[in-house]
């Protein structure tokens, strides 16, 4: 039998997915006409509210800015204290209530439309003073709230959640927004790392290791040892890569071997090393040394010559991995 904590949580989740799932109805021609006058406009979406969804209204602000509409945060109580000043005339602006009744809603709903600017309202009652003064409504109507005196915003900040993101993935399809778009503005976190540092961002500090085919065991090992990057690449005399020689193909070779004498890289090396173009991204590099199980990989530029070692680590540094 379970407890009566788990009870709550699973009737929680349980009711707030229902409300959810019952924005399906909601979903009309104003919303439709609310996305394209925002993907149309030369503006920005301001977006306000009073408490609870004051804080919803800057998580749907960022959100938006992050998939490339842009948008602004004005706090309803903030904005009757001069915060209006910064919306602009060919700026949309969206009001957040569950009531549509607040008393601040009351204020700037008037102020806003004497400004001219067209007004969306994220409502929770279809009868109210928001929805009845709003040019565009969006549905956020709940039956209840998860709250068990249906008291504390819950099912209907989630609700407000769950609609700000789907205006925002509509804006994204419009709009053709791209992994690439969303890189160029998210560039200092890992996830933007990995949709824009390319490989050769990331091996230009390198050593540049190398030897050719009849080189002695003597300088396969030099070099290995001097560059310290755990391996040497094995060139003709264009510098077109033949092979790769690793620590372990030393060790492999030792145990092996016992007249060392007449060793040469030809000797030890591995023919077709993986390799990747100095131009892709470095996620790319992470997951050709994942598929492989491998910690280098020859690095060639466009015109298939070598220049240079990737090694894990370098990956490691950057947080790609």
């Amino acid at each position: 039998m379970k407890s009566s904590i788990l009870q709550t949580a699973i009737r929680t989740i349980e009711l707030e997915a229902s409300s959810v799932t019952g924005l399906l109805a909601n979903l009309n021609d104003d919303f439709e006409k609310v996305v394209e006058l925002v993907h149309q406009s030369s503006g920005r979406l301001i977006v306000s509210g009073i408490g609870k969804s004051a804080i919803v209204a800057q998580k749907i602000v960022a959100t938006l800015n992050s998939t490339g509409t842009a948008a602004l945060f004005m706090h309803a109580a903030d904005a009757i204290h001069g915060d209006l000043g910064m919306i602009r005339p060919d700026d949309i602006v969206m009001l957040m209530s569950k009531s549509g009744e607040s008393a601040e809603i009351k204020v700037l709903v008037p102020l806003v439309k004497g400004f001219g600017n067209l007004l969306v309202g994220m409502v929770g009652n279809m009868n109210s003073f928001l929805a009845r003064q709003s040019n565009y409504v969006i549905n956020t109507t709940v039956s209840k709230e998860a709250c068990p005196n249906n008291l504390a915003p819950t099912n209907s900040t989630t609700t407000q959640m769950v609609m700000g993101d789907t205006l925002a993935v509509c804006l994204m399809e419009l709009s053709g927004f791209t992994g690439s778009d969303f890189a160029k503005i998210h560039p200092g976190g890992n996830l933007g790392k990995r949709l824009y540092l390319k490989v050769q961002d990331l091996f230009g500090e390198n050593t540049k290791p190398k030897v050719l085919e009849d080189s002695t065991l003597k300088e396969v090992i030099v070099e290995i040892t001097r560059n310290r990057l755990g391996a040497t690449a094995v060139v003709d005399k264009d510098d077109t890569p033949i092979g790769i020689i690793t620590d372990g193909d030393l060790r492999r070779m030792l145990e092996r071997t016992s007249s060392l004498e007449t060793i040469t890289a030809r000797d030890i090396l591995t023919l077709n090393p993986k390799t990747i173009l100095a131009d892709e991204l470095a996620v790319s590099a992470l997951d050709l040394l994942r598929k492989h199980d491998i910690s280098q990989l020859i690095v060639l530029d466009i015109h298939g010559r070598y220049a240079g070692v990737l090694h894990l680590h370098d990956l490691v540094k950057e947080g790609i991995v």
